[in-house]
């Protein structure tokens, strides 16, 4: 995350995305999801130590999820207009995601070659 999409703990990540183009979050639905697995480990969700943590997991996948909706240039540090037609390679990109499979994030580099305008 760069400083333009670092949040606070309670900061809504979802605050700045046009309301129009947002999915809907329930952090309702999630909370109980997740007292449901605590639950189904064999774990009690009243005990003092997981009390909150189906918020707290609520609010980490609502940020981990939010890029969902961004738009690259609304997050990109840099961009040029180019007028030529030769590959332009970015190496050693920063990206944080999570795998579909088991819902877990993860973080990797990536590097990308294209033709601009094609």
């Amino acid at each position: 995350m760069n400083e333009k999409t670092r949040i606070s703990p309670n900061a809504d990540p979802l605050a700045d995305i046009d309301p129009a183009q947002r999915q809907n979050f329930d952090q309702q639905k999630i909370e109980n999801a997740i007292r449901e697995i605590i639950i189904a480990i064999g774990e009690d969700p009243d005990r003092d130590g997981l009390q909150d943590t189906p918020a707290r997991v609520a609010r980490a996948y609502k940020e981990m999820f939010a890029g969902l909706y961004e738009r690259p240039e609304d997050v990109l540090a840099t961009t040029f207009d180019l007028n030529h037609n030769e590959l332009v390679i970015v190496k050693n990109i920063d990206i944080f995601s999570v795998c579909e499979h088991h819902l877990l994030p993860f973080v990797g580099k990536a590097s990308v070659g294209y033709i601009p305008n094609n």
